[in-house]
């Protein structure tokens, strides 16, 4: 059984033109840019954006990212990014499925993994800043 996410959003998108191949289904690496704008919206929901990544001294970089491509979504297609951060400490796991709106039909699954690096000496960190901590502390607390 897997662990009840500790932040969730989900994003709705239509799939455009020029997203799409000569046979008018998603390209495979456009699922990343979706990805992406699930991701952001996951770290606006608890106020930890990439500015304010900056603005606390650190970045965080993908070091890891899985797909698994399960079916393909079509032009005009909506689709619903789901993400959920499932793990904090020591890095940014989030999980991610994407389906198909009309008929909730998984297209997608999805992670990607994280860490924080200072941007005074570039080194990577081993534990999750206090100021993400702090961020996360609303959602912690209700698990």
């Amino acid at each position: 059984m897997k662990a009840k996410p500790i932040v969730s959003v989900s994003t709705e998108m239509e799939v455009q033109f020029y997203d799409v191949d000569s046979m008018r289904v998603v390209w495979h690496g456009n699922y990343v840019k979706y990805l992406e704008a699930a991701r952001c919206e996951l770290l606006k929901a608890f106020n930890y954006n990439y500015l304010e990544m900056e603005a606390t001294g650190y970045i965080w970089p993908i070091v890891d990212m899985r797909l698994k491509y399960v079916a393909s979504a079509k032009l005009s297609d909506f689709i619903i990014v789901e993400a959920n951060l499932v793990e904090y400490q020591s890095r940014l796991k989030i999980e991610y499925v994407i389906r198909d709106k009309a008929t909730a039909k998984i297209l997608n699954k999805a992670y990607t993994i994280q860490v924080a690096v200072d941007i005074a000496n570039g080194e990577m960190l081993f534990e999750t800043p206090q100021c993400v901590l702090e961020k996360l502390s609303p959602y912690i607390n209700e698990l």
